[in-house]
């Protein structure tokens, strides 16, 4: 989680174009959404604007998130998570080459028993990070923030874990690297998957 705040954008405002490829839409058809970017806000609103919308199209099928990012920011991120909350569909989420830092917290925040991991996926977890500078009240205010962002991760990740809230304080204060298997074992996941009939067994 590289950065704590990132400015506000209007929806649709300098998205990239990657997203608006046939192969995007087409995924969207079948109810997948793609996260495989740094986590920042114009993605953050593309990827709520996609889940609001296949969620009025259909509130009883699951929507499946595939993420493959190295994290971002905590505010991005956290409206990605709010809107998993709000939606009445089960969020299936996949994660597949590497979810780091904020990345690995919307792998997690999938719905329980429907988070699922490649085998030779890479997870990391730590703690929230943000640049400080300015005024000394500017310091203090952004530290403060960063400690309540701590705590509400914190508490959020051992409940998605079944870990302590000390245990992932311990786990997460530096840079920590799991395996697929570890991963699967610390309660990120529920299932590692490595083929197709794996996947389609839990989509059926």
């Amino acid at each position: 989680m590289s950065d704590l705040i990132t400015s506000p954008r209007m929806a649709g405002e300098d998205m990239p174009a990657g997203p608006a490829d046939p192969i995007f839409n087409r995924l969207l058809k079948d109810r997948i959404i793609w996260l495989g970017e740094e986590v920042k806000d114009d993605m953050a609103n593309r990827i709520c604007a996609q889940m609001l919308m296949l969620a009025a199209e259909d509130p009883k099928s699951d929507i499946w998130l595939y993420i493959n990012s190295p994290g971002g920011s905590i505010t991005a991120g956290m409206a990605i998570y709010d809107t998993m909350q709000l939606i009445e569909p089960d969020v299936t989420t996949v994660g597949i080459g590497m979810c780091a830092s904020m990345g690995q917290f919307l792998l997690s925040s999938g719905t329980k028993g429907k988070r699922f991991l490649t085998s030779h996926a890479r997870v990391l977890m730590h703690q929230p990070s943000g640049g400080i500078g300015g005024t000394t009240t500017d310091v203090r205010i952004n530290a403060e923030l960063i400690m309540d962002m701590k705590k509400t991760l914190g508490e959020l990740t051992a409940e998605q874990t079944g870990h302590t809230i000390e245990e992932i304080y311990r786990d997460n204060e530096y840079d920590h690297w799991f395996t697929a298997e570890e991963a699967l074992e610390y309660g990120f996941v529920d299932k590692l998957v490595s083929t197709h009939e794996t996947m389609n067994s839990d989509k059926e």
